[in-house]
């Protein structure tokens, strides 16, 4: 391995452009986000080092023994993550990129391509959720920010046209840029030397800005780097794990995947994980699984050390990892799609490494083909639900859930045949990880609010009988657009009560699971008045309020409603330690509930 002559960006990219420099297969995909970018150039504008570059030169004839993947242009959050496989011709030597995949990526994205994230309050499947966005450099001014002194941010067209005090040049266009008096001649051609216009100090930051830029670009030696020769892939394997190894540049799971690329035989590891990650995310309302789950998932299930250890990785390990795979993946799926039958998605499923002990106790038991809908399986999807809302309300696989993985696969083993709950309930309490219940965390429950998590595993708690069949959502019993302090006042809310039910209305008591079209065509109706019209006669009626915890000799009228609310408390606590076998002295509400 020797260390090479600089070259330019602009020869880099054309390198990729030409696709004579390649990805390796074992590298793992982009990850860099928009403001990294901006640093990078920054940096760059400032002569700041960037750190070396590894590449591998691969001998023209050895080309077809190994899988290399293009760069990537144009990044999309939900559409274009992963990059194209490539197809080399035999006709000359490739360089394949080692080390420095970020950085090379990042800046063939901003000189040539564009970056699209989700935008935060959007959902995913909205058009416009995902604008697409070029990297600017404001021309007229310094960066305003203390630890920055170029400009450079990511912006779509309409955000990138001028106004005072910012003139945003498209990076992309310096790759066309001939000469550095080219840089004039734009600048003219945009009246930037315009003294009529622009006062002086703009006029020259703006020159020496571009001119910087184009020297950056096209002239200086930026990227510097070694040259691996060798044609060995274990001994590029090592280099490779050695240099992302040492410190914390890949997570254990980018590296088991490289490793995993590399050493598989029949599958290409990278295309296969990733077109599965793709696939189980469209399931039900969607989820947001990625690789480390899945590869996490793979440990466990193979009944492997689940901590990552680079000696773990060997051959023998992916081999086993491989053989298992179409085991592996069927159960993940399976209880994912169990997940999202009994309700839960991206939007409550708050710790999506709960599947990994499901998915175990369906690979060990072979229940792929019956979990999910056969009518023998009924308790365990209980006990599965039961168990799922226990871990999520407890936060039991926050931080760094590995110590639970072991047990989990002790317990399922000791128990083959049913999901352990009562055995697992037993064996933490009392500890760090327990998932048993005090009176104190069920008034704590009590207090969530509308819309999140947490909120959905308590109510799945309180309703064990919901039909699976349909879809639930979270509903305001009293609808949430009569809690205004003008309308709570027209209905006769003296001034003193106002300001409780505002900060009461969004909470559990007020909150109930309702099937997703009632509850779209329930919409902002009183409650009393769509209880009427739902439920016309007296025992629809109290068969539907005991259902869901309500009283049904109290007032539905909203100026009742701390009152109401005040009731159906004590009938959710009951529930709650009635369904978590907690031990209490306390008196239970004079009407029972259901």
């Amino acid at each position: 391995m020797a260390y090479q002559t600089p070259i330019t960006i602009k020869t880099a990219i054309d390198n990729i452009r030409k696709r004579h420099y390649l990805l390796p297969s074992i590298q793992r995909e982009f990850v860099w986000d928009t403001d990294q970018i901006e640093t990078l150039f920054d940096s760059l504008m400032r002569d700041y080092p960037i750190s070396t570059f590894l590449f591998w030169k691969v001998d023209k004839k050895k080309i077809k023994d190994f899988q290399f993947y293009e760069f990537l242009s144009k990044y999309h959050e939900k559409d274009n993550r992963h990059n194209r496989k490539a197809e080399p011709s035999n006709e000359e030597d490739i360089i394949a990129l080692l080390d420095g995949q970020q950085r090379m990526t990042s800046m063939y994205v901003a000189l040539t391509g564009t970056y699209a994230k989700k935008m935060p309050y959007y959902r995913w499947d909205s058009p416009y959720a995902f604008p697409e966005k070029k990297l600017y450099l404001n021309l007229l001014k310094p960066s305003d920010e203390l630890e920055v002194e170029y400009e450079f941010k990511f912006l779509t067209e309409e955000e990138a046209k001028p106004t005072e005090g910012y003139f945003w040049f498209e990076c992309s266009e310096i790759m066309s840029f001939e000469d550095v008096s080219r840089t004039m001649e734009y600048l003219m051609e945009h009246d930037l030397t315009d003294s009529s216009i622009y006062s002086k100090q703009s006029r020259t930051f703006a020159l020496k800005t571009l001119n910087r830029f184009f020297n950056v670009i096209h002239q200086k030696g930026t990227i510097s780097y070694y040259l691996e020769e060798g044609e060995e892939l274990d001994k590029v394997l090592q280099i490779f794990i050695r240099i992302n190894s040492g410190g914390t540049k890949l997570s254990y799971s980018d590296l088991l995947l490289s490793i995993a690329t590399a050493q598989w035989k029949e599958k290409d590891a990278r295309e296969v994980i990733h077109e599965f990650v793709d696939s189980i995310n469209q399931i039900g309302d969607g989820f947001n699984f990625n690789k480390d789950i899945v590869l996490k998932s793979c440990l466990v299930l193979a009944d492997f050390d689940v901590k990552f250890k680079v000696d773990n990785f060997t051959k023998e390990n992916m081999i086993v990892i491989e053989k298992n795979w179409d085991k592996t993946s069927t159960a993940m799926r399976t209880s994912i799609e169990l997940v999202s039958k009994l309700g839960f998605s991206r939007d409550n499923l708050a710790a999506t490494n709960t599947i990994i002990p499901i998915a175990y106790f369906i690979y060990k038991n072979d229940f792929e083909d019956s979990i999910v809908h056969s009518s023998h399986r009924e308790n365990d999807r209980k006990a599965i639900k039961e168990w799922l809302a226990r871990v999520l309300l407890k936060g039991t696989f926050g931080g760094q859930p590995d110590s639970i993985y072991p047990k989990m696969r002790d317990l399922i083993n000791d128990n083959l045949g049913k999901f352990p709950l009562q055995e697992t309930i037993a064996h933490y309490r009392g500890g760090r990880k327990s998932i048993s219940f005090s009176e104190d965390d069920i008034d704590n429950l009590l207090d969530l609010q509308y819309g999140k998590a947490k909120t959905y595993c308590a109510l799945s708690l309180l309703y064990p009988g919901l039909n699976s069949a349909y879809k639930y959502h979270q509903d305001h019993i009293h609808p949430q657009s009569l809690f205004k302090a003008k309308q709570l006042s027209k209905l006769g809310v003296v001034a003193e009560d106002t300001d409780v039910f505002l900060s009461e209305f969004n909470k559990l008591p007020n909150l109930q699971l309702l099937e997703a079209t009632s509850n779209m065509e329930k919409s902002d109706q009183a409650f009393g008045e769509w209880l009427e019209d739902n439920f016309p006669t007296l025992e629809e009626k109290e068969s539907y309020l005991r259902q869901n915890l309500i009283a049904t000799s109290q007032s539905l009228e909203l100026t009742d409603f701390l009152a109401f609310v005040e009731v159906r408390k004590k009938y959710m606590k009951e529930q709650f330690i009635r369904i978590l076998d907690i031990k209490v002295t306390a008196v239970s509400p004079e009407e029972p509930s259901a």
